[in-house]
């Protein structure tokens, strides 16, 4: 998730209304927060009612292939679009930051997020929610993708047969143990994300920390976080300057932090505190759902970088794919999977 951030003000615009439709049910605008009765956001909201639940968008069949058959009909050829995934362990809220991002009010009755959490009995069976990686689509024309955790225990458990193979192929149809597979998915699910035909379809990211207690969010923790981050991909070319040309040498996005209190710098971290319960008393320095305004009005504002050519909506789904199967193929992929199988971390 990346973009160029614009602060948040003390009065935040309100969230755009935005539906999950096919492509015949939405309009060309993007990013419209424009409100008031009577115009655009009660078109948005009568034909939000109209629109029949769909279901599971799954991208990832049971067996880990990649499936556009259900995901393919909401999609056009309008080139105009922005892809945002979030990536993360169980439980840290992804699911979430997403529906913040699509704009999703809790207060409309009878209304169910676009993007389901996990309750108090799924935290207390210790499972995850999410499956796989669900896709949604906005008619501002943002596709967002959630993901299941990485490194889950849960999902390793589902993964896992009697005699300790996994469920899941991942090399020419070989079956490997489950510990190994489900190292190699969680690969497979960081690189989906970042890889588009090599650097100039790079991803850019925003880097979240979220459930922070409010003495974790002063501002020399927020400066420590940062830097520590920026020496981590100071020669990365995940960091690039907003609206920078991707196709262009990608060393010169490297975050430079000769000055630790520059602020600037095109890395992009937000720390997002714990939610409070009714009638906590006042946070001293952000509250959660300012944090999270910021962080969806960052995503909102980005402006894509320019690209030697266009590629439209279906394009990129096809193209995931693609990639997605190339990445399962690839002889780096197989030699690691018998480095690890060959130094006896993992059964064979």
């Amino acid at each position: 998730m990346a973009g160029s951030g614009s602060s948040s003000s003390s009065n935040p615009s309100p969230a755009p209304k935005i539906l999950l439709a096919k492509p015949g049910l939405v309009t060309s605008s993007k990013f419209n927060r424009a409100g008031g009765s009577g115009g655009p956001d009660d078109d948005s909201t009568v034909l939000r009612s109209r629109v029949p639940s769909i279901g599971s968008l799954n991208l990832l069949s049971d067996s880990w292939d990649f499936q556009i058959d259900r995901f393919l009909p909401f999609l056009t050829d309008n080139t105009e679009f922005t892809v945002v995934g979030v990536i993360g362990p169980p439980g840290v809220g992804k699911s979430t930051i997403l529906n913040e991002i699509y704009g999703f009010d809790s207060t409309s009755p009878g209304m169910l997020p676009p993007f389901g959490i996990e309750s108090e009995e799924t935290k207390a069976m210790a499972r995850h929610f999410t499956v796989g990686i669900e896709p949604r689509i906005s008619a501002e024309r943002i596709i967002l993708l959630d993901t299941q955790p990485l490194f889950s225990p849960s999902v390793l458990a589902e993964m896992i047969r009697p005699d300790g193979s996994s469920t899941v192929s991942v090399i020419s149809g070989e079956s490997l143990s489950a510990e190994l597979a489900h190292e190699m998915m969680s690969i497979q699910k960081a690189l989906i994300k970042t890889l588009e035909n090599g650097d100039e379809y790079i991803a850019a990211p925003i880097f979240v920390h979220t459930r922070l207690r409010d003495r974790d969010i002063a501002p020399h923790n927020f400066l420590q976080m940062k830097k520590a981050l920026g020496q981590c991909f100071s020669s990365s070319s995940f960091i690039r300057s907003e609206g920078q040309d991707a196709s262009k040498d990608a060393r010169s996005s490297a975050v430079a932090l000769e000055d630790p209190n520059d602020l600037e710098t095109n890395l992009k971290l937000f720390l997002v505190p714990a939610k409070g319960k009714d009638g906590s008393s006042r946070p001293q320095y952000e509250s959660y759902v300012s944090a999270l305004w910021k962080l969806r009005d960052q995503v909102l504002s980005m402006s894509a970088p320019s690209f030697s050519r266009t590629i439209s909506e279906r394009d990129w789904l096809k193209n995931s794919a693609k990639i997605w199967e190339i990445i399962k193929n690839s002889p780096i992929i197989a030699d690691y999977c018998r480095t690890l199988q060959s130094s006896g971390l993992y059964r064979k």
